[in-house]
């Protein structure tokens, strides 16, 4: 299925948008992924949707990738003895590993860890940052705290601690079975939460055993810290605004996230953007000035995908949000200041022929009148070195395994074609030409760019370019073998 922009667009299953009927809407409306949040829902449930994703896949004939994202450990206080407190500035307040029931004074925090990691002068958040503590005195069961924010605390509220590094595995036992789960179903790419270190990346990947991609979620800011070495272990990267603007001030997120998809595009990696996107419309057909320019933002700094969440999952409007994102993408990406600043913010080290190969079919593209760039890909990597480029025309990416077609989907600027294994390169020319007829994206009349790795359908082999016509008679006559 064409789309006019190459910004993709994730949106989240849920309760509003969990029928075939809905996700085939969601699709033709503009989503190229689909979101599972394993933190709602019983396995049975994500199986369903997974059938219905596929089955939409197969009547449309167009490669669509699922993300299951994981929920992470989570970090709660316990009950109340009457359900909820009001904490005041300037009290004390302290947490501690008691079972008895909270009061005004104290409540059980049931996570040693938490301890053992705290010092003085940290800071423990609650409830989604509204109640913020700073620690006066600690020990391996206790933590007594001034409160420098006040307001209710109440039973199973969640806690943040932004301050320190915590001897926390990023999976739970829960996100174990999850993992497992849902890498045996068949999805494409994996969310990993709570990342704080590259291990954490590297244990989940040994677990997933090359079944799915792994995808970090950076939502704390111990991986803001570590950002390069988690980068370098994981398949892509996720933006997670919500959670980083609890535990760091407000006014850092935007930096960090034009700086975190800077780093993303330079290593060639996709990278979400996500949470509060289009907010408002949980409850209404039409987004806010301000949330309309949010997803401009990310889409000028070059973002690979924008993503919904409760907007698609539970809201009242799931099919006009996505025609929303889709169409200010569209709007963005027609403006030449859109272009003018994703080529001013091109920052790639190049060291290999592929990575030569890519540069020069951007180069020729943008100096000649070429429709698309046509790259022949096993693995995805050719794809994603294309996409890295950032190149004004669209990128075709031809595979004979619909894994790395599906996979693909969260990559900016691709359109992923099935196709057969081959074996001569004039027959990879021959199937790029139909491929960009057959799509709308060139005539008989025009050129396209093929690129491909000799010999065939090996993973890492990019080593030929290719300026070809879309007519095929004169590629059979003027095209060696």
């Amino acid at each position: 299925m064409r789309r006019l922009r190459k910004v993709k667009i994730v949106a989240t299953l849920g309760p509003a948008s969990n029928t075939y009927e809905m996700i085939r809407a969601l699709h033709e409306a503009g989503a190229d992924v689909f979101r599972l949040n394993m933190s709602h829902g019983t396995h049975e449930d994500i199986t369903k949707i997974h059938r219905a994703i596929r089955q939409v896949e197969k009547d449309l004939d167009s490669p669509i990738a699922i993300l299951a994202d994981l929920q992470g450990p989570k970090l709660r206080v316990g009950e109340f003895a009457n359900g909820s407190e009001e904490l005041e500035w300037g009290q004390t307040f302290r947490f501690d590993l008691e079972d008895a029931a909270g009061d005004s004074q104290r409540v059980c925090l049931p996570h040693p860890e938490i301890f053992a990691a705290l010092g003085v002068g940290a800071h423990l958040l609650v409830n989604d940052g509204k109640i913020r503590m700073r620690v006066e005195e600690c020990g391996p069961d206790f933590a007594n705290c001034v409160v420098e924010a006040g307001g209710t605390i109440s039973n199973r509220k969640g806690v943040n601690v932004p301050d320190v590094e915590l001897p926390l595995a990023a999976l739970s036992a829960k996100d174990r079975d999850d993992l497992e789960f849902a890498a045996a179903l068949g999805v494409d790419w994996l969310a990993l939460s709570f990342v704080q270190r590259p291990e954490d990346v590297q244990e989940a990947r040994k677990l997933c055993d090359g079944r799915a991609a792994i995808l970090s979620k950076i939502e704390k800011p111990t991986a803001v810290k570590r950002f390069d070495d988690i980068l370098a272990v994981s398949d892509g990267i996720m933006v997670a605004r919500g959670d980083l603007g609890v535990e760091l001030p407000v006014q850092s997120v935007p930096p960090i996230q034009k700086r975190l998809i800077r780093k993303c595009r330079s290593a060639g990696k996709p990278v979400i953007v996500a949470t509060q996107m289009l907010e408002s419309m949980i409850e209404s057909p039409m987004p806010t000035r301000a949330e309309v320019s949010d997803v401009a933002t990310a889409i000028y700094e070059g973002t690979d995908a924008i993503m919904l969440s409760a907007e698609s999952a539970a809201g009242q409007y799931p099919v006009e949000a996505v025609t929303t994102m889709n169409n200010v993408a569209i709007s963005v990406e027609k403006d030449p200041t859109y272009t003018e600043i994703i080529e001013a913010s091109r920052n790639i080290k190049r060291t290999t022929v592929a990575d030569g190969i890519v540069a020069a079919a951007r180069e020729i593209a943008e100096t000649a009148d070429v429709k698309a760039i046509c790259c022949f890909t096993s693995s995805g990597t050719t794809a994603a070195l294309v996409a890295r480029e950032r190149p004004r025309v669209p990128i075709i990416a031809l595979t004979s395994l619909r894994g790395t077609a599906r996979r693909l989907s969260l990559t900016w600027g691709t359109h992923c074609v099935m196709t057969g294994e081959l074996e001569r390169f004039k027959q990879a020319v021959v199937n790029a030409a139909r491929a960009a007829r057959a799509q709308g994206y060139a005539g008989a009349e025009d050129h396209i760019i093929v690129t491909a790795g000799v010999p065939f359908n090996m993973s890492g082999t990019t080593n030929i370019l290719r300026v070809a016509p879309c007519d095929e008679r004169l590629i059979y006559s003027t095209d060696p073998e």
